[in-house]
Order: C-alpha cells, then sequence, then structure tokens
C-alpha cells in the first residue's frame, strides 16, 4: 500500500517535510563528438529531488575512472549524498555514445558498465541505513543478472512505497524484465507507447489505453498507474477506477528537446505523493515541470531558480 493517501491534501500550503528517496540504478555520461553530459534516469530524477529539498540516496555504481570523478564531483557541487555510489576495479562508469547525422540522433547504450554489477551486499547495507521514504527503480539497470540480485534484496529492506519509471530502452529489455518490474511495484510511470507495447506483451485485454491501464493494475496489483502522453499531457488512475487527466500548459518559450522530461515528471509525481497533493494537483505541476525542461538544453537545468514555481506553489 502506498504510505500516505492520494486524495488528502492536507500538507498542501504548510510547511514541506524533508523526505528521504531512495533511488536504484543507471548513472552514465552521454557522450557526444564535442562534449559529454551526466545523467541517466535515476540521476537526473535524484537532481531534481535534492533541488526540491529532499534527500534523495542513489543506489548505484560507477567504474575507479574519470567520469566517477565527475558524478561525484557533480554530486558534492548539487549538496548531493553520495554514500549510495559503489566503485568498480573492473568495468566503466556507464557511457551512452551519441551518433549524431544530419536528421536524428542515435544512442548507442554501451554493454558491461559499471551499473550492471551493482553489489548487492553494499547497497544491502546503504539502504538498511536510509529508512527511506519511498524508493524508485526503472527497467535499464535490470539488464544483468548482478544488477537484477542487488534490486531484489534494495527492494526487499523497506516496505515503503515503490516507484517504478518504465523506461524501454531497445535492446535492453524484455518480457522478463518487464514483469519482475510491475510484480515489485506499487506506483507505476509509463508513456503511452510504452503501455501499448506492454499490453501488447502481456496480452492485456481490452481496447484502448484506459482498458490496458485497468489491466495492468488489477494482474499486478498496483496502486495507481501515471501515463504521459508528450505534448498532449498525463493522466493518472488509481486501483478503484478513478481516473484524473491534465493537459500540458503551453510553452512560454519555444520547444528545445524533449530529452528528460519524463525525469522531471516523475520527480514531481514523487514529490506530490509524499507530500499528500490532491491528483488533478500534482498532475498540473508534473505537466508544467516536464513542459519547462523542454525549453531548456539538456535533462536538468542548471540554475536553482528553474524550481521556484514549484516551490513557491507548496507554500
Amino acid at each position: 500500500m502506498i504510505q500516505k493517501k492520494y486524495e488528502s491534501d492536507l500538507l498542501i500550503g504548510q510547511k514541506k517535510s524533508k523526505n528521504t528517496i531512495a533511488l536504484f540504478g543507471e548513472v552514465l555520461a552521454d557522450i557526444f563528438p564535442d562534449r559529454l553530459v551526466l545523467g541517466g534516469a535515476p540521476y537526473n530524477v535524484a537532481r531534481h529531488l535534492q533541488a526540491f529539498g529532499q534527500h534523495p540516496v542513489l543506489v548505484t555504481r560507477t567504474g575507479n575512472d574519470s567520469l566517477r570523478d565527475e558524478f561525484i564531483t557533480d554530486m558534492s557541487r548539487l549538496g548531493m549524498d553520495s554514500s549510495g555510489v559503489q566503485c568498480d576495479q573492473i568495468y566503466p562508469t556507464g557511457q551512452v555514445i551519441v551518433h549524431i547525422s544530419e536528421k536524428s540522433h542515435q544512442f548507442e547504450i554501451l554493454p558491461e558498465q559499471a551499473y550492471d554489477h551493482i553489489h548487492s551486499g553494499v547497497a544491502h547495507l546503504v539502504t538498511m541505513k536510509m529508512h527511506p521514504d519511498m524508493v524508485y527503480f526503472g527497467t535499464l539497470a535490470q539488464r544483468n543478472v548482478e544488477s537484477r540480485l542487488a534490486l531484489d534484496i534494495f527492494l526487499s529492506d523497506t516496505k515503503s512505497p515503490r516507484f517504478l519509471d518504465v523506461n524501454l530502452r531497445q535492446p535492453w529489455y524484455d518480457k522478463h524484465i518487464i514483469r519482475r518490474s510491475l510484480l515489485r511495484a506499487n506506483i507505476v510511470k509509463i508513456n503511452e507507447e510504452e503501455l501499448r507495447l506492454i499490453a501488447g506483451l502481456l496480452k492485456l485485454s481490452g481496447t484502448g489505453d484506459r482498458d490496458y491501464g485497468l489491466g495492468l493494475i488489477e494482474k499486478f496489483n498496483l496502486d495507481c498507474l501515471l501515463v504521459t502522453c508528450g505534448a498532449d499531457g498525463a493522466w493518472m488512475i488509481s486501483n478503484d477506477g478513478t481516473e484524473t487527466r491534465s493537459t500540458s500548459p503551453k510553452l512560454n518559450g519555444s520547444l528545445v528537446d524533449t530529452v528528460g522530461a519524463g525525469d522531471g515528471f516523475s520527480a514531481v509525481c514523487m514529490l506530490g505523493i509524499l507530500e499528500n497533493w490532491l491528483p488533478k494537483v500534482m498532475l498540473a505541476r508534473a505537466n508544467a515541470f516536464a513542459a519547462a525542461i523542454c525549453e531548456i538544453r539538456g535533462a536538468v537545468p542548471q540554475s536553482r531558480d528553474f524550481y521556484l514555481p514549484i516551490l513557491e506553489d507548496e507554500t
């Protein structure tokens, strides 16, 4: 069960508490021909949560290399807790090679990276000290058996709500990874294309997205499903069948790129669940934040002022 009720808005307008959120998964660098960009969905979400005044602890693994130094320096600059960042002596810090052409960018997610080998024993020790209010995990870091085992132990260490952020990246997923992820989750965030893909893989009955969403909730005993629809906004359905929809606001500026918009959406939804926002409030704020991310280059803003609209809404 979710630790706090969605329908309660008792904390809106009151001072926000500082929650501990444990996040499991990849850190990686996008390697462009002329630069590198630190990222990975769990790291992006953690950086947002830190800016929102929360206490994220990322359980991950890097290589013993210069990219690790970049990550640790960045986390230190942001005031983030790096106690969950393991160091591997064999495998490198995660990398994605970006191939640029005139028409598009192609992203090559390299195999056998340090985040594929997260140590379960070390993850257990870190998680047991945290007592997190919520845990977060995704799908990419489950492509290797060692990290899958570490994730199982990570999740078994806490009874807190489990937020699954589905990020299906070819060729690094299969039906087994999808099923085991859904079985371990309470709250699932997914985009509409992934929802339809999973409905096909799992042979869910129904004729539309709502049917597929209810099918996932029933089949995997979920508390709620959050579905993003790009420029068309997002919707949420809970286990009693209640549906909430929110349209995306018009952009204040021009669309720069959509990289990281989903990670921003997830971070705001996690904050909303922890702070007991009403569903319609949560979706509206998450959509507004994701739209703002689309107006900047990259997944994470450089200025803390970017977060002020969300922070001011809570006061």
